[in-house]
């Protein structure tokens, strides 16, 4: 068995949305952080990824953390809120509950948590300043619940104002780009203290072109966003873990 077994947990920032690949699958930050992973050390890795676009923070929590738990894995990466941030009445406690509970559950079993904040798309979004002030107020909830937790790994993105600016984000300007996602991997290997690529840092800027403005942004991606609000539907619905079992990531397939 490899010495490292990486289990991801969370919503669509963790499953990958917005890194798409020329067959049309998602890879993301998770994907890319495990290959990472197993290039510095020079070995192979073992990857799951449980993640889910479109969940609350407590679903993810009862979905997908005990399956991943199950698996025994070394470590765990959780990261969740942004779609409750999104909801009419969030209730900021609760969520940083759902954070709680994940590393008491990794403490019991014995697993390392890295715990990851979202980035930061509020200076995009039209309804920016209501998301600005709640990840604002989940991020010091979740960061002074593990004040005293210097075994917890932290990734944390939502103050990284280079993140926030437009050439990071797909054109739903919800979900990062490629070259956001790298940034984002890049990240969490530092945070583990290994060597990342040094292509990560030089990726192109997303062409202007790509980014919709004024109705055809809202055409394309705020009127389906409230239609499945008010439906009580998920851009989740129907779907399932891209990785629900190990998979083997190799230095050479990174």
């Amino acid at each position: 068995m490899t010495s490292v077994r990486l289990a991801s947990i969370g919503d669509s920032f963790t499953e990958g949305v917005g890194d798409e690949l020329p067959d049309g699958t998602v890879r993301g930050w998770a994907d890319l952080a495990a290959q990472g992973w197993a290039q510095a050390l020079g070995e192979p890795i073992e990857y799951a990824n449980f993640a889910i676009r479109g969940k609350l923070v407590w679903p993810i929590v009862r979905e997908q953390l005990e399956p991943a738990l199950a698996l025994h894995p070394t470590h765990l990466s959780f990261n969740g809120g942004g779609n409750d941030m999104l909801r009419p009445r969030a209730d900021i406690p609760h969520i940083a509950d759902a954070f709680t509970h994940v590393l008491r559950r990794c403490d019991e079993e014995g697993v390392r948590v890295i715990l990851l904040s979202g980035a930061n798309p509020s200076a995009q979004l039209p309804f920016g300043r209501l998301v600005q002030r709640r990840g604002d107020l989940l991020s010091a909830a979740v960061t002074g619940r593990v004040a005293d937790r210097p075994d917890v790994i932290q990734a944390l993105n939502w103050p990284d104002r280079e993140l926030s600016t437009p050439g990071y984000w797909s054109a739903d300007r919800l979900h990062m780009n490629t070259r956001g996602h790298h940034r984002v991997a890049a990240r969490v290997l530092r945070a583990l203290d290994l060597t990342v690529p040094d292509e990560w840092d030089s990726l192109p800027d997303a062409s202007a072109a790509e980014r919709l403005a004024g109705a055809a942004y809202y055409r394309a991606h705020v009127g389906p966003w409230v239609r499945r609000r008010l439906t009580g539907t998920s851009s989740g619905d129907g779907r399932t873990a891209k990785f629900p079992t190990w998979v083997t990531v190799t230095p050479a397939s990174a």
